[in-house]
């Protein structure tokens, strides 16, 4: 079998799409490639508002919060709740991006548009939608090192 890579890249792609055209699905380097792009798409979240569920994927996700011992997830134009705690997005998303940013919030740096110091060594957040977020003292460290700053 020989193998033929194609890219293509869309800006008006919200999502990346995997098209695999194949003689057979049962032909053991296509089931090798599917194995390796399973943990990719099981990295997919659930938020639910007004009875509503919404599947989103981390690079969907500004950032999350948790209030009153509920966590949110806020999206550009969404803001749904995940029956996740923050932690766990922090542990499984950290590949994604996601890093902690205070006690309550877990941050997308793939969505931070730009970063400023703040009184007190906080960090002031601009994320993609021009909202901003404060990272404590605590973890500012954490999010230059992952930014390499």
């Amino acid at each position: 079998m020989s193998l033929e890579i194609t890219i293509q890249e869309e800006p008006e792609q919200p999502d990346t799409q995997v098209i695999i055209r194949c003689r057979s699905a049962s032909d053991p380097d296509v089931i090798r490639i599917l194995a390796a792009l399973r943990p990719l798409e099981e990295r997919r979240l659930t938020g639910t508002r007004d009875g509503q569920t919404f599947p989103l994927t981390p690079a969907q996700v500004l950032y999350a919060e948790s209030v009153d011992h509920r966590t949110f997830l806020y999206c550009r134009e969404l803001v749904c709740e995940t029956a996740l705690r923050l932690y766990e997005l922090e542990e499984r998303f950290a590949g994604d991006g996601f890093i902690r940013a205070s006690k309550a919030v877990v941050v997308n740096l793939d969505r931070v548009r730009s970063l400023r110091p703040d009184f007190g060594g906080r960090l002031i957040l601009t994320m993609d939608s021009g909202e901003k977020l404060f990272a404590s003292r605590q973890y500012a460290g954490d999010i230059k090192e992952k930014l390499g700053i």
